[in-house]
C-alpha cells in the first residue's frame, strides 16, 4: 500500500493528519517518524514529498523521498520561508542565473522538461510566482532573454557556481530594492491611514449634521406648541 505525505524535512511530527493516514495500517508510528526524519534531514526547513510503501501483512515499510518542489528550492537559495504574497510588486530575493540552472538540474527529471534550457525557463516561471528577481530583473525578462539566445553558454555548460563578486553585487542590488519597497509600503500605509481618517471625519460630520437637524426639528415643534397655547 502506498501512502503519500508532505513533511517538513527532518521535522515530521505526529498529528491528526499523519495518524489518520498511518494509524489504520497498524505500523509503528514512532519508527515511521524517526526514519522519515532521518531520510529527509538534508532538506531541513523545506516541504518534502515522501512516499511510504507499506506491507499491510508484515507492517514493514520502505521510504522514498522525492526532491522538494522547485518553489521550496528557490526559497532555500534565498533563505526565506515563504513567497512574496504580492509577486510583481514585492520581491523577496535576487538569484544568479547559475543558481537557477542548479535548481533546474536538480528538478529536471520531475519537470519532464526536454532539456536543461526548458527546465531553466520553468524554474524562472516559479521565480515569477514567488516574487524572486534573477540577475537584477523580473524573471519574465530573463525568459525572454533566454529565448533570444542569452545565457546559452551558461546553460549549455551547466554552470552552477556563482563568483563571490557577482553574488555580492546581486545582494547589493536587492538590498537597495528592499529599501525602496519598504519606503513604498510605508507611503501606502500612510495614505491608507489618511484616507481612513478622512472617512471617519466625514462620518462624524454626517452624524453631527443629523443631530443638528433633530435639534432644529425639536425646537420647531416646541415653538408650534407655544403658538397654539396662545
Amino acid at each position: 500500500m502506498i501512502v503519500k505525505l508532505i513533511v517538513e524535512g527532518g521535522n515530521m511530527k505526529p498529528g491528526p493528519a499523519v495518524s489518520q493516514q498511518l494509524g489504520p495500517l497498524g505500523i509503528n508510528l514512532g519508527k515511521v517518524i524517526q526514519d522519515v526524519n532521518d531520510s529527509t534531514a538534508g532538506f531541513k526547513g523545506m516541504k518534502v514529498p515522501v512516499k511510504l510503501d507499506v506491507n499491510p501483512k508484515t507492517k514493514e515499510f520502505l521510504i522514498e523521498v522525492s526532491s522538494p518542489p522547485v518553489s521550496e528550492l528557490i526559497k532555500k537559495e534565498i533563505n526565506v520561508k515563504k513567497g512574496s504574497g504580492n509577486a510583481g510588486k514585492l520581491y523577496i530575493g535576487n538569484l544568479a542565473i547559475e543558481e537557477i540552472i542548479s535548481i533546474s538540474k536538480t528538478k529536471m527529471q520531475d519537470m519532464l522538461a526536454k532539456d536543461l534550457k526548458a527546465a531553466t525557463k520553468l524554474t524562472l516561471g516559479s521565480c515569477v510566482s514567488a516574487g524572486v528577481l534573477v540577475e537584477n530583473k523580473n524573471a519574465k525578462e530573463i525568459i525572454l532573454e533566454i529565448n533570444s539566445g542569452k545565457y546559452g553558454e551558461e546553460i549549455e555548460k551547466e554552470k552552477t557556481e556563482v563568483s563571490q563578486e557577482k553574488k555580492e553585487k546581486l545582494d547589493e542590488f536587492f538590498s537597495e530594492t528592499k529599501k525602496k519597497q519598504e519606503a513604498l509600503i510605508k507611503e501606502e500605509e500612510k495614505a491608507k491611514e489618511e484616507e481612513k481618517a478622512k472617512e471617519e471625519e466625514k462620518g462624524e460630520e454626517k452624524e453631527s449634521g443629523k443631530s443638528e437637524e433633530i435639534e432644529i426639528e425639536k425646537e420647531s415643534k416646541d415653538d408650534g406648541k407655544g403658538e397654539k397655547k396662545k
